[in-house]
């Protein structure tokens, strides 16, 4: 029941708070302001990602006890990512765009410390030898700020449909919920219901037509706690073939943007150069409207998720 009085009081939280940070982003003119790239037909505040940050942590600080040195630097980190997405989103509103050197800089600070606190890629077990395999700190500290980089980017980029990033990061982090319940991790648990809780409450004011985004700033903050999450849950005493479980989990916005580098790269476009290539455009571009997308999509999040269930209780 803990983790169901978790779940409803961060969903309480947002849902209660958001409609007044989006006046405040209209008086202020904190406003998403419409392009061709961009599939919106007015300004729109950009003060989602806001609300889930404030309810994520005031939950973490209200059901995780005993609160340890991990929280500052889980903190810490989050919000130096969340800071420098608020200044992207501000840029946006500007109708200016951020540069990427100095938001990778922090997001890389921020993926360092989370590596220095010891939530960090070890090592994985033979399943034939079931023999622990320890990695050098070189490999560990490369996979682990890969890793945090990785999914703090894949899921801001997933981020161009109403409701489409909000619900492939509650998916995911339904996944791991489950997952750490199976793997009797109660921290990583409750961190994913906290999560999960804060998106679905934000999902009720970004679903089509949407009355907020989540921003840089919650886009890229849910990224970078799921990658965490994982880290610290699912990919502690993990098999070779278990790795694939946070993987799958967060498969969509994964794969689908290993074949955006990929293209652009083939192309010779700078990668992170901002077009109309991910998933969500290509299906818009074929005549579905944007429930349609965001429905399809999160079908094959689901599908790719229960696949990641499946293997863990394979215990393979």
């Amino acid at each position: 029941m803990n983790y169901f009085y978790a779940f409803l009081a961060v969903y309480l939280i947002v849902y209660f708070i958001t409609p007044f940070l989006i006046k405040l982003a209209v008086r202020f003119d904190f406003l998403d302001k419409p392009t061709k790239r961009k599939n919106q037909e007015k300004p729109m505040p950009l003060v989602g990602g806001v609300g889930v940050f404030i309810a994520f942590f005031t939950g973490y600080l209200i059901f995780i006890r005993p609160i340890q040195k991990e929280f500052t630097y889980i903190l810490v980190s989050s919000l130096l990512v969340f800071i420098i997405g608020i200044v992207d989103d501000w840029y946006k509103s500007k109708g200016k765009e951020f540069a990427v050197l100095p938001r990778l800089i922090i997001q890389m600070i921020s993926a360092f410390m989370i590596y220095h606190s010891g939530i960090v890629f070890n090592g994985f077990t033979n399943p034939f030898t079931n023999e622990y395999i320890i990695l050098s700190k070189g490999v560990g500290l490369l996979l682990s700020i890969t890793w945090i980089l990785g999914v703090t980017t894949v899921i801001n980029w997933s981020d161009g449909v109403d409701g489409l990033a909000g619900s492939l990061s509650a998916i995911a982090g339904s996944t791991l919920f489950v997952v750490a319940l199976a793997k009797n991790q109660t921290d990583s648990a409750m961190m994913s219901i906290l999560l999960v809780g804060s998106l679905i409450g934000f999902l009720k004011y970004n679903k089509y037509p949407a009355q907020t985004y989540i921003g840089d700033s919650g886009a890229n903050f849910s990224g970078f706690i799921l990658a965490i999450i994982a880290l610290e849950g699912v990919f502690k005493q993990a098999t070779i073939i278990s790795l694939a479980v946070p993987i799958l989990a967060l498969g969509v916005p994964i794969f689908d943007n290993v074949y955006v580098v990929i293209k652009r790269i083939i192309k010779g476009k700078p990668i992170y150069e901002a077009d109309a290539s991910q998933i969500h455009h290509r299906l818009l571009s074929t005549g579905l409207n944007q429930k349609q997308v965001v429905m399809f999509i999160s079908l094959i999040s689901v599908c790719l998720s229960l696949c990641s269930i499946i293997i863990l209780l394979l215990k393979v």
